[in-house]
């Protein structure tokens, strides 16, 4: 079922509509990421001195230069572990877009949803991306205790947290809070490794610029087959 929702995301990219979300989620993470670049070079560049003298070697020039270009290479790190936060946060910007995108192209027959409030979309999005980042800050202490198995401490917490909120997120559309909740829990196991399957590729610099918007596409895949398999007293 994941695979088939993946392969089907994957030949959606050329869609017009799907593919305009897809530049524009791409295109704002880019500027979050060159946002934080640029502090993180201004802060350098105001903090660090051009040069400085040390004893027996006399005096180094161009250190605020050398540490900038570090920086960058820093930031490429860095990214690895900003675009979870990010990818929680595009949640509630994109997710309701790349749906209807989906939706309109596979499911052409389901009835039209109603839009879920703004503020509700604000609310679910700031409330998950605390979760995301609370987590991930006691996980950031954690790493430095498992040694080699640090990566895949990374990728289970946050599969399992990225995994629950888009789930979370796609299933709201159609069955309402507390229907997308109890669907959740029947497939816990289902989503955690398609969350899993998220947070992987989300460690890769550069393709992870893309791993939010198909993430949402690959969810509401899910979603719509979890409905069609559940139940009918359900």
């Amino acid at each position: 079922m994941i695979l088939t929702a993946f392969l089907k995301t994957l030949g959606q990219i050329g869609d017009r509509a799907f593919r305009r979300v897809l530049f524009l989620g791409v295109g704002l993470s880019v500027l979050l990421l060159a946002a934080i670049y640029a502090v993180i070079f201004v802060l350098i560049g105001w903090l660090v001195p051009d040069s400085f003298t040390l004893p027996w070697i006399g005096e180094i020039h161009w250190v605020d230069e050398i540490l900038s270009g570090a920086s960058f290479l820093l930031m490429i790190v860095m990214s690895v572990f900003l675009m979870v936060p990010v990818a929680s946060a595009f949640t509630g910007i994109f997710l309701d877009d790349v749906a209807e995108a989906v939706e309109a192209r596979h499911y052409p027959t389901l009835p039209p949803v109603a839009p879920i409030p703004v503020f509700d979309q604000i609310r679910d999005s700031l409330g998950f991306l605390g979760v995301v980042l609370a987590v991930n800050l006691v996980a950031l202490v954690l790493y430095f205790f498992v040694g080699p198995f640090a990566p895949f401490l990374f990728w289970a917490v946050n599969g399992f947290l990225l995994g629950r909120e888009y789930f979370q997120m796609a299933a709201m559309r159609r069955l309402g809070r507390q229907g997308a909740r109890n669907l959740r829990r029947r497939h816990g196991a289902t989503i955690f490794v398609a969350g899993l399957l998220m947070a992987v590729p989300l460690s890769l610099p550069l393709v992870n610029l893309v791993i939010p918007i198909l993430g949402a596409a690959v969810f509401t895949h899910l979603v719509n087959r979890l409905i069609v398999a559940r139940p009918a007293t359900a």
